[in-house]
């Protein structure tokens, strides 16, 4: 692997500044400092800062290429999220796994009214999260907010059931010099009289695609247990550093899961480099190794944030990174 271009290892105090920005970005007015903004357009809602697109939400159902099982057709997943300097870092529809969008959360193994389903794979035609609507596409200049609703929703023979109902806040901050922050708040509420309960299973939950041109030699992982790619799979964590070359750049995220979640640290589910042609997929998958049941009537949060940088990041700056979030996690207004 090439070293890197650059560091970010003066990004700690970078990140004390941003959780600043969090705590104010509703009350802040905007300066010329701050030019975060947003627009529709394809079926997206678009972040830019300045003319350059940071993040997408896909509101609109996005179809699979031609030829393709038209079951993997999906919408409510976030796609692109793009470096500071432009470089994208998520991918939708490989031919590998048609049902990989981005960033997105749907469940493997769920019990339902007496039956089990899958709102993961697809093909499986039994079940899908679809987007219903906005509540909230707001910007101050220092930070975008989107609130959708999103339906996890069942396929019976002759019609369809909405089984849960997610309420998504994505809160993006403006960048400071090589790096951004996305917080994603997930509210999940059964929709019905019936128990939403998620069975264990090797992965659901909390997903992310990585682009196509990291490889085993050209990126790499590192989580807050000090677990490499081939060590990862399986193990909990609080965070996890995924990075590697852009073109001639170099960058990445770290994922990091709040303390508040279910089964915290949460286990993950990475594919070891020997596996798919050596493509990244990474998963925080609280229901990894035990059940999760959504009672009617109760609330259920799970709260994520994304650190995208360009340059390299080190444990030490994930870690402080964590430790701030932990902290002061963003309230879903």
């Amino acid at each position: 692997m090439k070293e890197p271009v650059h560091s970010i290892k003066s990004l700690t105090m970078l990140l004390y500044f941003l959780i600043a920005l969090t705590v104010n970005a509703c009350t802040q007015k905007s300066d010329r400092r701050s030019s975060l903004t947003f627009q529709k357009q394809d079926g997206l809602v678009l972040v830019k800062s300045g003319d350059q697109t940071l993040l997408g939400y896909q509101y609109e159902t996005k179809y699979p290429p031609v030829g393709v099982d038209s079951s993997y057709q999906r919408s409510a997943f976030i796609h692109p999220i793009n470096s500071p300097h432009g470089q994208l870092l998520t991918r939708i529809q490989p031919s590998d796994h048609y049902h990989h969008y981005g960033i997105w959360n749907p469940w493997t193994h769920v019990l339902y009214n007496g039956d089990t389903l899958d709102f993961w794979n697809l093909h499986k035609r039994q079940g899908t999260v679809r987007f219903n609507q906005f509540d909230t596409i707001y910007s101050n200049g220092h930070l975008v907010k989107i609130k959708a609703l999103e339906d996890h929703v069942v396929f019976n023979e002759k019609d369809e059931q909405v089984a849960l109902r997610e309420w998504k806040t994505i809160l993006v901050h403006a960048p400071e010099k090589e790096s951004y922050i996305i917080d994603i708040i997930i509210d999940l509420r059964c929709a019905a009289s019936s128990a939403f309960k998620i069975l264990q299973y090797r992965y659901g939950g909390f997903g992310w695609r990585t682009t196509e041109e990291w490889t085993p030699t050209t990126s790499e992982v590192l989580t807050s247990q000090g677990k490499t790619r081939d060590e990862a799979d399986g193990t909990q964590a609080r965070w996890c550093i995924i990075q590697g070359e852009l073109g001639e750049d170099y960058g990445g995220m770290v994922m990091m899961s709040h303390p508040d979640n279910y089964n915290h640290p949460e286990p993950l589910r990475i594919w070891p480099s020997n596996s798919n042609n050596g493509e990244i997929f990474a998963n925080f998958s609280p229901t990894k190794y035990a059940d999760w049941e959504l009672a009617p009537g109760g609330t259920y949060t799970l709260k994520y944030r994304l650190l995208v940088f360009n340059g390299q990041c080190t444990r030490e700056t994930a870690d402080t990174a964590w430790r701030i979030f932990a902290k002061s996690a963003p309230q879903n207004y």
